[in-house]
């Protein structure tokens, strides 16, 4: 099996086999954003305990990319300290900007680097960002400090606090 099947192939399980799917409570902030392009929509919420992620949920519509990508950020960042999880989302935004020339680090990105394909359409790496730049809001929205970066401008965002 070659490497980019075996890629596509985490990603369609993540989107028919979500993890973590399910707004829940209680939660410190939450995040609602769109890309209008396409669609795609993804409202994400954030749980503290001290500085450590106690959970992400999400739910939202949109492509199997999208959705999966939702999925994998759940599984990499929930119960990690917000130092690590901003390192795991520095890793994911810049192998998304990498247009597919950024080797993932695989012990940090874990099932992430399914979509190292992806940088390679630009048209969809909005889709694969969109639920990483929202928990980026509602993670700053909780009060978590993160660096400004690179917001994409083509977004909308919604944004409640509990």
């Amino acid at each position: 099996m070659q490497v980019d099947q075996l890629y596509q192939e985490i990603i369609l399980d993540h989107y028919k086999h979500p993890h973590g799917r399910g707004l829940r409570e209680p939660y410190a902030a939450e995040a609602h954003h769109v890309n209008p392009t396409c669609g795609d929509e993804v409202t994400i919420r954030v749980a503290l305990d001290d500085d450590t992620l106690s959970d992400v949920s999400y739910d939202g519509m949109g492509c199997s990319i999208s959705q999966a990508s939702a999925s994998v950020l759940h599984e990499l960042l929930t119960g990690r300290d917000t130092g690590q999880a901003f390192e795991v989302h520095a890793a994911f935004v810049e192998l998304m900007s990498g247009r597919g020339q950024v080797t993932p680090d695989e012990e940090l990105l874990g099932d992430a680097v399914a979509f190292a394909g992806v940088a390679r359409y630009p048209a969809r790496v909005k889709c694969a960002l969109l639920p990483w730049m929202a928990f980026k809001d509602a993670a700053a929205r909780a009060g978590v400090d993160v660096e400004a970066g690179d917001e994409d401008s083509n977004e909308r965002s919604e944004v409640k606090t509990a």
